[in-house]
């Protein structure tokens, strides 16, 4: 199987990379993407932030371009926007959609409407400096980057059905107070993806990069278990 990831805000694909290197060696193949104005040498063009829909259209264009490989779609935290943006679009060309501690939204949703006041707060608080990038938050990796307002802020649309052969995986961290995520029960009951394999409540801090043993071995089993058809 191929794995996909798209990473959650201020982070490139470089925060998957324990994960990736556990995968590989269970034999799956790991693309994890760094989303456009994520780049650790900087934007293309800083006075123009990409949106979600810049960051879908990305994505997109990878999962478009796959060799016909069973692949995995997997987003943490913001990049549960972009998957599911890019699942309206591509979902036949998906075999897996995995939440990973992510927003699941509806049409009409935004990063902005789903997360949590003080969020919001600190959204505002690091956009200050220039209106369009929003500064890393304290105790990141040196390699995060401020992340585009805009895609934080950018409604999605919704219109298709990727359909029930699409399969949709929820992982979930423990549960912590001020989470703006859903439970996954809840999530899975709203979208009507009745039987979501993980109901515990998400966990929205923005990822350190996971040590290659421990949690990294966990993550990486769970989505190996994705690919064994009779796991």
């Amino acid at each position: 199987m191929k794995f996909v990831m798209v990473p959650g805000g201020w982070q490139g694909g470089w925060v998957f990379d324990s994960v990736a290197a556990e995968l590989r060696r269970d034999g799956h193949h790991v693309e994890a993407v760094t989303l456009s104005g994520l780049e650790l040498d900087g934007p293309v063009d800083v006075d123009r932030p990409p949106n979600l829909g810049t960051h879908i259209d990305q994505v997109a264009e990878i999962v478009d371009r796959s060799d016909g490989t069973p692949l995995a779609l997997c987003g943490h935290s913001y990049g549960g926007m972009v998957i599911a943006g890019v699942a309206d679009r591509l979902g036949d060309r998906l075999d897996q959609l995995v939440f990973i501690d992510a927003y699941v939204p509806d049409d009409g949703d935004s990063c902005w409407s789903l997360t949590s006041d003080s969020f919001r707060e600190s959204f505002i608080a690091g956009v200050r400096a220039d209106g369009r990038w929003v500064a890393v938050p304290e105790g990141l990796d040196p390699r995060a980057r401020p992340h585009p307002m805009p895609s934080f802020v950018q409604s999605i649309r919704l219109g298709g059905n990727p359909g029930p052969a699409l399969g949709r995986t929820y992982i979930s961290g423990d549960a912590w107070a001020g989470s703006p995520f859903v439970t996954d029960r809840t999530a899975a009951r709203r979208l009507g993806l009745a039987g979501s394999r993980d109901s515990r409540r998400s966990q929205h801090r923005p990822p350190r990069p996971v040590q290659p043993r421990g949690r990294s071995r966990r993550a990486a089993a769970r989505l190996t278990a994705l690919a064994d058809p009779t796991g």
